[in-house]
């Protein structure tokens, strides 16, 4: 599993880079979604740390939690876009951007699936 992470987090990488990088588009500005990528899953940690799973009923601070990382990748979807529309970067770049950021953000997804459900699993291993 952590092998196909891995590269499923290169690959989201290199379209990233692809779409900044090729000559026909040679603008670096998609590179501001990097910041997404790491504030993404900031919100569910805090949220794992500070709630007790114990109860099944709703928690207001997963749902701020949720509410927060939905509303950071909407930006980084967001950000391409209202690039190419005001004509800093191309479309082509744009959609390669995009490409990257589902890979990624599925990556990121994916990892606290397969890491995230585990009882045993601490964050004071990494």
């Amino acid at each position: 599993a952590l092998i196909s992470l891995s590269f499923g987090g290169a690959v989201g990488l290199m379209f990233l880079m692809l779409g900044c990088a090729l000559p026909q588009y040679n603008q670096y500005w998609p590179l501001f979604v990097l910041f997404f990528y790491i504030l993404s899953p900031i919100p569910h940690c805090i949220a794992r740390r500070l709630v007790d799973d114990t109860d099944a009923t709703s928690n207001a601070c997963k749902e701020l939690a949720v509410f927060l990382t939905t509303g950071i990748v909407v930006s980084a979807f967001g950000l391409p876009i209202v690039f190419a529309r005001a004509e800093l970067i191309y479309w082509g770049a744009c959609a390669l951007v995009l490409t990257g950021n589902t890979v990624i953000f599925a990556t990121i997804l994916g990892f606290f699936l397969v890491f995230g459900s585990n009882d045993d699993f601490s964050w004071q291993q990494w």
